[in-house]
């Protein structure tokens, strides 16, 4: 088995029954597996809300660390499509042509000084710096603010000993409320400036509402993103024809981004709450109870995805759930692909091979499934073209 596949630990239970079940911080959780199950309870939002108590829907829940609701994650229709309308246009902002040049910029600098190295650590030497630093497009902040975001390591809520560590998590709501400070006193053009002056129902948002999108800025595509970026560098080093590949026929380059997120779906699962008795694959789900929606399982549903097991560069059809599904897709989507085309691009131009020297794998536990969802580390060695 080469280091760099991902099993399905979800198969059986989704062809047998179609769910599993997982304890929470003693907050049980239903975990809905096929793809149809996943997107008709992720569309359902009557039943399965998001608007729950701050923290509750994420698994593991962060309602111990958190009271901030995240906008627009934690908010259900219609309200959820007032704050979303606010900031659509700015997270769109990746397929602009000069945003996507400044981020080549960043990810051919990350590239050019690595190939200089004998052996380079992916997760913290190259993947956090480049989610870091694409970050100050996506935020419009100095790229000297970066290195702060960098000092936080690869999760912000979690550390090496703790899974929700809040300690950790102060760190950032306090460098947010100093931000938004910043902002009211010295209005910019940056996310923090563009979030005071926007209103909803005739009313600015508030403080409280500023740092909710922003918690969930920093947040919600921080690990998410070093894991695709890791993943994939690991994909690359067992597969040098997928460079290759890439190398002669750039125009599959979209279609592989896709796949690469499908296969490896960086985050697993999101959390919503039932509002009444109801059932999930004929289980019973009760009231005030939580399902999650199981992006990894259902993006191996063999019943919707040939080859699901397979990395299948160009795949023709792939309506994979890795950025969610329905009114709750990911703000963030549009720059994280744009992160993945770029890097894919850059490595299809400037690597011939990665050669693969030492890893050490990150495996959830989720108590009847154990998960690859990353690396801890991954050290490898750059061979220039």
């Amino acid at each position: 088995m080469k280091k760099s596949e991902f099993s399905d630990p979800f198969e059986k239970a989704r062809v047998d029954k179609g769910y599993g079940k997982m304890n929470d911080q003693d907050d049980p959780v239903t975990m809905v597996l096929r793809l149809k199950d996943v997107r008709k309870c992720a569309h359902s939002w009557k039943t399965f809300q998001s608007g729950a108590e701050p923290g509750r829907i994420v698994v593991p829940s962060e309602v111990n660390i958190r009271d901030t609701r995240q906008i627009p994650f934690e908010v259900d229709p219609p309200m959820h499509k007032a704050y979303r309308d606010l900031i659509e246009d700015w997270f769109k902002r990746p397929l602009g042509k000069e945003y996507q040049q400044k981020l080549k910029k960043i990810t051919d600098a990350i590239i050019e000084e690595v190939l200089t190295m004998d052996s380079v650590e992916i997760v913290e030497e190259f993947s956090l710096r480049l989610q870091s630093r694409a970050l100050t497009l996506l935020l419009n902040t100095p790229y000297e603010e970066s290195e702060t975001w960098i000092s936080w390591g690869t999760h912000v809520f979690r550390s090496k000993d703790t899974a929700l560590d809040g300690d950790k998590a102060n760190i950032l709501y306090n460098y947010i409320d100093q931000e938004i400070d910043k902002a009211i006193k010295n209005p910019g053009t940056d996310l923090y400036s563009v979030l005071l002056a926007c209103e909803v129902d005739g009313k600015k948002l508030t403080k409280e509402e500023v740092k909710g999108v922003m918690i969930l800025t920093f947040a919600g595509g921080r690990d998410t993103v070093i894991n695709a970026v890791t993943n994939s560098i690991a994909y690359f080093a067992d597969h040098p024809e997928s460079l290759k590949l890439l190398k002669e026929k750039p125009e599959i380059i979209g279609k592989a981004v896709e796949e690469l997120i499908r296969y490896f779906a960086p985050l697993t699962h999101m959390g919503r709450v039932a509002t009444e008795d109801t059932h999930v694959c004929e289980h019973a789900v009760k009231q005030d109870t939580r399902i999650s929606l199981c992006w990894a399982s259902a993006n191996r549903d063999a019943s919707i995805f040939e080859k699901p097991n397979e990395v299948v560069l160009d795949r023709k059809l792939n309506p994979h759930v890795s950025f969610g599904f329905s009114h709750h897709k990911c703000l963030g989507a549009t720059h994280a692909r744009q992160i993945m085309n770029v890097l894919l691009t850059s490595l299809a131009e400037k690597i011939t091979s990665i050669d693969l020297i030492d890893c050490k794998e990150n495996i959830e536990n989720l108590d009847e499934f154990k998960r690859k969802v990353g690396y801890d580390s991954l050290t490898v060695k750059f061979n220039k073209r």
